[in-house]
């Protein structure tokens, strides 16, 4: 496959990956916007995170974080989710899109352990951008990437608890290198929905293992 490089054509590459096809309350689930996700995965490519690196896309969804790091040369990408109809959905798209440096195992991330030399860690969980949603499940992430002995971590976050995370990072020696925020638009696709489109304020950390 020919190499990217420019920005701009990794996320018209991502736009054809699809959303999620049975979106679950239960999962959170809201599909990561291509523009967000190529400009993430386009800082994280310059800042040598993904080219020639062992990257996990913890809770990837449909993918578009396992995916991106292997259209930017990753060594190795694997995204894994607890969701058959979505990795189902990310298989199709890395068959259509013959990457064999792609991969997607369909478990819960706290069961996943078959990338212990993961050097990249990208996640984007549930950050509580639902009333009702349970706090503190973005956390369990961060303990799983600590536990893959990761060198670099990106996670998303909701801009809210900024204050609280940097604390909760550094408690667990994570040094913070870069914050990048974005609004996070959340479509209508739940019965609580009440608008056509809601705008999130989120951050996304990116943290080194001390």
């Amino acid at each position: 496959m020919k190499l990217i490089t420019r920005k701009k054509h990794l996320e018209m590459k991502l736009q054809s990956i699809p959303a999620h096809p049975n979106p679950k309350v239960g999962l959170e689930q809201y599909s990561t916007p291509s523009i967000i996700a190529s400009d993430l995965i386009w800082n994280a490519y310059c800042l040598g995170d993904v080219d020639g690196r062992n990257v996990v896309d913890l809770g990837c969804g449909t993918g578009i974080f396992a995916i991106a790091s292997a259209l930017m040369g990753a060594n190795s990408s694997i995204g894994v989710d607890v969701d058959e109809d979505s990795i189902n959905l990310a298989m199709e798209v890395k068959n259509k899109l013959k990457l064999d440096n792609l991969n997607f195992i369909e478990c819960d991330i706290e069961e996943f352990n078959e990338a212990l030399d993961a050097n990249t860690v990208f996640q984007n969980p549930p950050f509580g951008s639902q009333k009702n949603a349970d706090s503190g499940q973005d956390l369990k992430f961060i303990q799983k990437a600590i536990e893959l002995k990761c060198e670099v971590l990106y996670s998303f976050h909701m801009a809210s608890t900024e204050e609280f995370l940097i604390k909760y990072y550094h408690d667990n020696d994570l040094e913070i290198t870069h914050i990048f925020r974005y609004e996070f638009p959340i479509p209508k696709i739940y019965d609580f929905h009440t608008k056509e489109k809601q705008n999130v304020d989120v951050i996304v950390i990116r943290a080194i293992l001390k």
